[in-house]
């Protein structure tokens, strides 16, 4: 169940009247996370869910569909056709005019924009001024609750460790002169997952060189490489606890096939774990004085680091993204590239720094995550300082 008193005092600090939750066919999935709806039951109408920033919240929903908000507080309105359906709307909304929905002028922030262009018409025909909800989500949906940052941490050694194994188990291969190839080792780590109480979306990118220059490159059987001496390996890895609410923990590591790393892959490594540590220490400072700063000043501070060492149109990714049940958040993302996120950096949150320098011949990434409360931020797991030489 929402806090529906916490997010009026929210709404009132804003000056914002009130935050409608609207859905069909479950295309919003923050309006499920914050309701507590889940993704069980039928949505094949349109259903409205309205906070006001005092007094009771209101629900409108289809005849055929009354039950679908029964375990939300608040008083029940009921349409069938798209007439009663318009003329109960401004009943809903009554004494409002500032309204917050997931909505993101321009589409500036996706994660956000989930309701629809005519929907919007719709509520500015009757007088509304929509604005977006996404610090409202940044507060009520991004931000963990103990247990969640618990299970981040237990999750995160259990996925550090496979890491290892994981980079051992493609040093014995080698060493042995066995065949394994990038798909054979993700569906190794994958079962690993599985065996270790562990949970993911996707399977983890497994990537050698020139592989390793595509950020998103996914592996797959029969046409993957073979991991051989050599090679540069990246491991860019996720998974939760398998646990309904459980958070990802998420991180990339790379290592190389022989004893002794060449110093083309050195200096580039060098120069993104500068670029990832100065973004820890600038959040860092921040959060230690209480200064208040956006995920579009953090992918700065990395991508000046980057740009300064001359490989600025390499980094052609944010710095971050925000962690939560999906391993690519609702929260603000570390953006200043493929967006300007402009959300503040709140308590309780959690995000990846991950900077990395992409060439035609070979690609390096390192990642950690960053997780914030009232005091400081901190890195949650083990932090790679260089190129792991896996033949040493």
């Amino acid at each position: 169940m929402p806090d529906i008193k916490a997010i009026q005092s929210e709404m009132r600090g804003n000056k914002i009247d009130g935050w409608l939750f609207y859905d069909h066919h479950h295309r919003d999935p923050i309006a499920a996370h914050i309701l507590g709806l889940g993704k069980n039951g039928m949505a094949t109408r349109r259903w409205f869910y309205f906070i006001p920033s005092k007094g009771e919240p209101r629900k409108l929903v289809h005849r055929i569909e009354q039950g679908a908000l029964d375990g939300l507080e608040g008083n029940k309105l009921v349409y069938s056709g798209w007439e009663e359906l318009h003329k109960n709307l401004p009943k809903l909304l009554a004494g409002s005019k500032t309204i917050a929905m997931q909505y993101s002028p321009e589409n500036n922030i996706p994660y956000i924009g989930l309701v629809d262009a005519g929907t919007i018409e719709l509520l500015r025909k009757f007088k509304k001024k929509i604005v977006s909800s996404a610090n409202l989500v940044q507060k009520f949906e991004a931000s963990w609750s103990r247990e969640q940052a618990d299970g981040h941490f237990e999750a995160g050694k259990t996925v550090d460790r496979i890491t290892r194994e994981a980079f051992a188990r493609a040093a014995a291969f080698v060493k042995e002169g066995k065949p394994l190839t990038e798909d054979q080792l993700q569906q190794w780590i994958v079962d690993q997952f599985h065996a270790h109480g562990l949970t993911t979306d996707e399977p983890p990118i497994v990537a050698v060189q020139p592989n390793n220059g595509d950020p998103h490159y996914e592996p797959k059987a029969g046409s993957s490489r073979p991991i051989r001496a050599g090679d540069l390996l990246l491991l860019d890895i996720w998974a939760k606890l398998n646990r309904p609410g459980s958070v990802y923990y998420d991180i990339t590591w790379v290592g190389y096939l022989g004893n002794r790393v060449p110093d083309s892959y050195a200096k580039i490594f060098r120069v993104v774990r500068e670029a990832r540590d100065n973004a820890v220490k600038f959040i860092q400072e921040a959060v230690a004085k209480k200064r208040q700063i956006h995920g579009w000043e953090v992918d700065g501070v990395a991508r000046k680091t980057i740009k300064k060492a001359g490989y600025g149109k390499n980094f052609v990714h944010r710095t971050g993204h925000s962690i939560g049940q999906e391993v690519h958040g609702n929260g603000a993302n570390m953006d200043g590239l493929e967006t300007r996120d402009d959300r503040k950096i709140v308590p309780h949150t959690c995000f990846s720094i991950e900077p990395g320098i992409y060439l035609p011949e070979f690609g390096i990434r390192t990642e950690v995550n960053v997780y914030v409360d009232e005091k400081e931020a901190r890195v949650t797991g083990a932090i790679q300082q260089e190129i792991l030489p896996l033949l040493a």
